[in-house]
This record gives C-alpha cells, structure tokens and sequence, in this order.
C-alpha cells in the first residue's frame, strides 16, 4: 500500500455530508437512499486515489484528467438527466420530484459520447463562438445569472428562484 490512504466510513461520511451541504445550497439533492448515495461517495474517493480525481464511479475513466474532465464528478451530463430522468446517470443527484416522490428513477441512457466523437464534439463547440451557440442560454430574471443549456436548472444557484423564473436570454 504505498501511497494509498486507507478509505475509511468516517472518510465517506465527511464527503458525503460535504457534498450534500454544497448540492443543497446549490439547489441539487443527492439520493435520499442514503447508504447508496454513500457507495457512490466511495467510489469518487476511490477513484480519487486512483486517478487523482473524482471521475464518476459508474464510468470507465481513462486515466488521463484531460481525457475525463466531462466525467468529473459533478459531469457535464449531471443536470440533462436530471431534467430528463430525475437523476444523473449513477443517480448521485437525483430532482426535486424524485425526492418528493412524484417521479420514479428508471434506466437512464448513458450522454457521453464515444472517445472519437467526444474530441468532435469539444472542437465544434469552441469553434461556433457566441453567434453560433448550439445552446439556449437562459436567464434568471430574479438575479441576473446565465447559463447555456437545453433547459433551465430547477433551482438558480445564486439566488434559489426555482426554475419557472428563467426566460430565455440567446
């Protein structure tokens, strides 16, 4: 065990409450199925250990932190499946309604695109700039804060307007 820090429960636990705190002040809410949300609180420390950083533990990660910034844990696919789905893909994040038990977590289909397509993708969108945006950017009208996605968060960060408080901006 050269190297490797031992995980321990209390390790799990501290992570877990922190990212619990930062999701809720942020609007987001990890699973209420909490000795599974723990599992997976586990699996990001031990791909920390194994890669230096939090890949999501439900992906194959390369290896290489540049190959898998859009897995890192919160991923770039987190908030498209929540809008969606109710949950991100390991079902970490999970919505409102899924909380509230308005909706139920099925399968959910994996976003990220196969390695070729992934450096196509990357390249198309730092190529069409601001006029050619391939998404909505949405405005919250309470606070002023911007965001480029298919659909408005559920909860503005900044200010925690729900999501009915966004017009589109772009």
């Amino acid at each position: 065990m050269s190297g490797e820090v031992l995980i321990t429960p209390e390790s799990v636990d501290n992570l877990y409450n922190r990212l619990k705190k930062e999701a809720e002040a942020a609007g987001y809410h990890l699973n209420n199925d909490v000795e599974f949300a723990k599992s997976l609180v586990k699996g990001l420390l031990v791909n920390e250990q194994r890669y230096g950083y939090w890949s999501c533990p439900c992906r194959l990660a390369s290896g290489k932190k540049e190959e898998d910034l859009d897995i890192i844990c919160p991923c770039d696919y987190r908030d498209a499946d929540l809008n969606d789905y109710g949950a991100c893909y390991c079902g970490l994040y999970v919505s409102q309604e899924v909380l509230d038990g308005k909706k139920t977590i099925g399968s959910i289909p994996e976003r990220r695109p196969p390695p070729g397509e992934r450096e196509r993708a990357k390249l198309a969108s730092v190529s069409t700039g601001i006029s050619g945006i391939s998404l909505p950017v949405w405005r919250c009208v309470v606070c002023g804060y911007l965001c480029a996605r298919e659909e408005p968060p559920e909860v503005c960060p900044i200010c925690r307007a729900k999501k009915d408080r966004f017009q589109r901006f772009l």
